[in-house]
């Protein structure tokens, strides 16, 4: 009889978490994997993204030892530490003629519980520091140092009577922070059996509006008009919570006049959205009876912070909590003190704006600041294309594909070649590991132990919920992987820099292994790391319960919910034109796929099988207007650039838009092979233009674009999954 073990694990690709038994065979072969039915968060859902993990880790694809770009453009095996040696003495050079600043790194989606990265370029004294958190969702961040927050936490999910959510779509995406992330149609099933309401903004009648009680489908872009129109019912018809308002809000008089012109019938004619829709909208998330108190939360996905005006359309969400006191009171009970992370106050009060990005560094290519200690991916391609000393000149990308990641693709790509230096931590040879000088392939997910990631997890989990998962799966034979934390400590210890990890000064002469860093990380948790380790799979634990204390009068701070720029910022909304500019007649937003996480893993066969590309989806009015039918070439035009894809019908989008999956494609001279493979949306995007003047942040939804059918149209065989999740 054959000897199987079934260890557990969880993936770490998003913010679900979802908890897996991976069964081995006598030889460490994976026979099967299946969500965890004994954990007590996730009971046995995973989506299809963690149960191709087992196949990501075997797939042929996968680069087993470094590479070393040669004069040629041909990749050669080099060993790691001779590769590492020959980085090292690169950074020297660089670190000599151009200082810490020309040294960068861009840290991807999946490598965002490696705490090395950052601790590394600190070590050198550089700001260079960039990340996907630039490129998708910073206006969180701007919001957060603009308008201030709350120091008691969000109002929990479990206990909410009703959610707005603006472009999100959390039982896709998975990494909604006002929403339960795990089994999330379970989650959803019974919130809505217990009497929560749900509203959804967004321009597709996405998997998550078709549990909506209200859905609004507006003019993509339009999401501050919108949102500002809300806040106007809310403040007109006296749905706003006025003692919490005066207590701890600034500013609401300037948010009432800069709101008054957004009544519901400019509303509607502005975003194709009905006025008695706008009024039953607002109402539903905001009125209560007098003496009551309403509980739930908005909150927005990428839709509304990659459109224009991003920053305000995420600061006027946020004015919606402020306005109805959508936060935790003193006396509420804390769902998850944490359990790696240390226990904090939770108060009722408000954090005053800091707007840090107006003070310290700023960069001297484009000016802009830093937000949480990184610098803007908007403007990384500036940054390595700029002539004189101030470039950026070498560029370490962990985990990330910054190629198809980046916006206005084609400069970005011709950035990343223009650099001195670029090194690539990853298991595949991606369009950014192509272009890179070095490519170190590391021990991936299950080959590794994990937590979560500590900094997230009271935001993330709902409970205080936790688990260590060691390392399942026995690297290939013969292989020469890395740890990306060791490439971090490698190069210090060559470059002779001291790295100071969360607090705390590392061996300059010892390598720290995994399980060292994850018990820093941990070591002012709520529960030892030690007897976490000891359990096998997730467990809720039961740490000491809190609640939400009194405001601290001494500490107390104050949102700021329309500051000078925010209320400059809206009259530009008023003044701008709504029509498509000639000669476009669509407009193109982003949309997920349940399948892929951003770039990642499209490759593999049955991801393949099931999405062979990304198309684009119009609406079935839209498709017969073209004279087009499904599965037909067509050439789609920004003001910037172009793209080749294939036209799928999609009634759940509406018409007038084109929606279509971001991270697909090759490099920009590829595009030409066809749109069979993918095409890469930030083809159609520019850096060149339109940026935030605070966080770089280009507009990378709600473009405008025309669609030119190619002729002869050629019938190619649609997914299998036309619904695009």
């Amino acid at each position: 009889m054959r000897k199987t073990t079934s260890p557990k694990t969880f993936c770490g690709l998003c913010a679900g978490m979802c908890a897996l038994r991976i069964t081995l065979d006598e030889n460490g072969k994976v026979t099967d994997v299946r969500g965890d039915r004994d954990d007590p968060l996730t009971a046995g859902y995973a989506c299809i993204k963690g149960l191709q993990l087992p196949t990501a880790h075997a797939s042929p694809d996968r680069l087993l030892h470094p590479l070393k770009r040669t004069p040629e453009g041909r990749f050669v095996r080099i060993g790691l530490e001779e590769a590492l040696d020959e980085i090292g003495e690169r950074l020297h050079r660089i670190l000599e003629a151009g200082g810490p600043d020309a040294i960068g790194a861009f840290r991807g989606t999946l490598s965002y519980s490696n705490y090395m990265l950052p601790a590394w370029l600190r070590a050198l004294g550089s700001h260079g520091f960039y990340s996907t958190m630039t490129v998708d969702q910073s206006a969180k961040w701007v919001t957060f140092e603009r308008l201030g927050a709350w120091a008691g936490g969000r109002e929990p999910f479990a206990t909410a009577d009703v959610m707005l959510l603006v472009g999100a779509n959390p039982l896709v995406s998975l990494s909604t922070f006002n929403f339960q992330n795990q089994h999330p149609v379970q989650a959803i099933r019974t919130a809505k059996a217990r009497g929560m309401k749900l509203i959804v903004i967004d321009p597709r009648r996405t998997e998550t509006a078709r549990y909506a009680d209200l859905h609004l489908q507006p003019i993509p872009g339009q999401d501050p008009t919108l949102l500002a129109g809300l806040l106007h019912v809310v403040l007109t018809r006296g749905w706003y919570d006025a003692s919490f308002c005066a207590e701890h809000a600034q500013g609401l008089d300037e948010l009432r006049n800069a709101t008054r012109v957004f009544d519901p019938h400019y509303v509607a004619a502005r975003c194709g959205v009905a006025a008695d829709t706008v009024v039953q909208a607002a109402e539903l998330f905001a009125r209560c009876e007098p003496g009551q108190r309403r509980r739930g939360s908005a909150a927005s996905g990428v839709g509304p912070n990659m459109a224009p005006h991003s920053n305000l359309a995420e600061h006027l969400i946020e004015c919606l909590n402020v306005v109805c006191g959508r936060y935790p009171r003193a006396g509420d009970p804390v769902p998850n003190p944490g359990v790696i992370s240390a226990r904090r106050r939770w108060r009722a009060q408000a954090i005053s704006p800091q707007r840090s990005f107006e003070r310290g560094y700023r960069s001297p290519i484009g000016n802009y600041g830093t937000l949480f200690g990184e610098k803007m991916s908007g403007n990384l391609a500036d940054e390595a294309l700029a002539a004189g000393p101030a470039r950026l000149r070498a560029l370490i990308v962990d985990s990330g594909n910054p190629a198809r990641a980046l916006p206005d693709q084609r400069k970005s790509v011709r950035a990343l070649q223009a650099l001195e230096l670029l090194v690539v931590i990853d298991p595949f040879l991606t369009d950014t590991a192509r272009l890179a000088h070095y490519i170190l392939p590391p021990l991936m997910m299950l080959e590794r132990p994990a937590l979560p990631p500590r900094d997230y997890e009271t935001i993330v989990l709902q409970v205080p919920y936790s688990r260590f998962a060691p390392a399942v799966l026995t690297p290939p034979a013969a292989s020469e992987l890395v740890d990306p934390n060791y490439v971090f400590w490698a190069l210090a210890h060559r470059l002779g820099a001291t790295l100071t990890f969360d607090g705390v000064v590392l061996d300059g002469t010892r390598p720290p292994t995994t399980e060292d860093l994850l018990a820093l990380l941990a070591r002012h948790g709520q529960v030892p790391f030690d007897e976490i380790r000891r359990h096998a799979g997730g467990r809720i634990y039961p740490v000491e319960p809190q609640f939400v204390e009194p405001a601290d009068p001494a500490t107390a701070g104050h949102f700021e919910v329309m500051s000078l720029d925010v209320a400059e910022e809206l009259r530009r909304v008023l003044a701008e034109p709504n029509d498509l500019p000639v000669p476009f007649t669509h407009r193109l937003v982003g949309r997920r796929m349940r399948d892929v996480q951003n770039t990642t893993y499209q490759h593999l066969p049955l991801i393949r099988q099931r999405h062979p590309y990304n198309p684009a989806y119009l609406h079935p009015d839209d498709l017969s207007r073209l004279a087009a039918h499904a599965g037909v070439r067509a050439r789609i035009v920004s003001a910037t650039g172009s793209l080749t894809a294939i036209l799928e019908p999609d009634e759940a989008v509406r018409p007038g838009v084109i929606s279509m999956s971001h991270g697909w494609g090759g490099l920009p001279d590829e595009q030409g092979e066809g749109a069979a493979h993918g095409a890469c949306t930030n083809l159609l995007t520019t850096t060149e233009s339109g940026r935030d003047p605070i966080n770089a942040m280009p507009v990378m939804s709600a473009i405008p674009v025309r669609v030119e059918l190619e002729a002869p149209p050629e019938r190619l065989s649609s997914p299998l999954n036309t619904s695009g999740t």
